[in-house]
């Protein structure tokens, strides 16, 4: 494909709440197995795109450790490759990325230093499959300067945290609106947008000298009368998982066979990391219904309606249900979980109770020690 990709994977949320405070959104464990950068990744690779530059900040170590590789999505290539940028302070800049504009700016050498005409901008907390290709086709039908990707969303599902877009009879964007508080329209941006490469870094150095740093603020509303962007609109499953309800609903959709299904069995594949672990192992007394467990688990207990991550130990009558227990959690004896999300490394003592609401998911963090359960 004749484009170099760019994944934003540097932002953090306060509405992640704990989730976030030890890694990336884009390294928060997605279906089982992958992470959520692993869907732009994964998308890069099965569309052909042979140069990706990961643009990461906070929390960035595991996130880091993650890409540390690029074998898995097949980057590994004489030509391309997968590049990790972070903030680098210099003789002529001591900032951290100021946003997504400032982002692309502090790395423009990688977009001067690419042969390649177009650039696919993604944003590392999407969970979707998509083919580039057929991106690119529609944008130079259109002859758009930019081609934001949308999605129409459910009339009753707020839309408040996303940027907002309203279009003409020929889908060229008329009004977009960044995280309004009140809006009729359902239309949003998936934060993908498809550009000329030499037209975005005209962009990128213009806003720059004007000490403008946003990519949608400061591009894409400033000039949505002086540019024809346009919007390509995803007819396929598409989630963010930027706040702890989407990123429970977005693992609880993986238990739909639908969905399940079209990111496990359908072509193209989700690729990821692998970790050399061994095969889940169900103990007598273990029942498990509707779930999904991962490899180097341990099953003693129930387990309903629930993702169960890698290496993860459930005691003795333990009952888990509706639930998302992360990476390596190991759960006591006589313990109940329901409606809760886990997080990693956690370990629950004994005889312990954590249950959260359907419309209210509790995120539980225990720091004990795990052979004396010693706080």
């Amino acid at each position: 494909m004749r484009a170099i990709g760019i994944i934003l994977a540097g932002g953090n949320s306060t509405k992640m709440k704990e989730l976030s405070n030890k890694r990336a959104i884009s390294a928060m464990p997605v279906g089982g197995s992958y992470r959520a950068i692993d869907f732009a990744l994964s998308n890069m690779s099965n569309s052909h795109v042979q140069k990706v530059a990961v643009l990461t900040q906070y929390n960035s170590r595991s996130l880091n450790e993650h890409l540390s590789s690029s074998k898995w999505w097949d980057f590994g290539r004489k030509q391309g490759g997968l590049f990790v940028f972070t903030p680098t302070i210099t003789s002529d800049n001591g900032f951290w990325y100021r946003g997504t504009a400032d982002a692309i700016a502090q790395n423009l050498t990688f977009l001067k230093n690419s042969h390649e005409p177009y650039v696919i901008i993604a944003s590392g907390d999407g969970i979707y499959k998509m083919d580039y290709n057929k991106l690119l086709e529609y944008h130079i039908e259109k002859r758009a300067d930019i081609t934001v990707v949308t999605k129409s969303m459910p009339a009753d599902e707020s839309v408040n945290r996303f940027g907002v877009v309203r279009t003409d009879e020929d889908n060229r964007i008329v009004e977009f609106e960044e995280k309004p508080l009140i809006t009729k329209n359902n239309m949003i941006s998936a934060g993908i947008y498809l550009i000329r490469r030499r037209a975005l870094i005209e962009l990128i150095e213009q806003t720059m000298n004007e000490d403008r740093y946003d990519f949608v603020k400061d591009i894409l509303i400033r000039y949505k009368e002086l540019k024809r962007i346009y919007s390509y609109e995803l007819d396929t499953y598409w989630s963010n998982i930027a706040t702890v309800d989407s990123y429970y609903n977005t693992n609880m959709d993986f238990l739909k066979k639908d969905i399940r299904d079209y990111f496990f069995r359908e072509y193209p594949d989700v690729y990821s990391k692998m970790d050399d672990n061994p095969p889940a192992k169900y103990n007598p007394g273990a029942v498990v219904k509707n779930s999904l467990v991962s490899s180097g688990s341990i099953l003693n207990g129930y387990v309903e309606n629930s993702i169960i991550f890698k290496k993860v130990y459930v005691g003795n009558n333990v009952t888990i249900k509706n639930s998302i227990i992360l990476n390596d959690v190991h759960i006591g004896d006589n313990t109940y979980i329901e409606n809760c999300i886990v997080e990693s490394r956690t370990t629950l003592r004994p005889d312990s109770s954590f249950i959260g609401a359907p419309d209210k998911v509790k995120v539980v963090v225990e720091v004990n020690d795990r052979y004396g359960f010693e706080s």
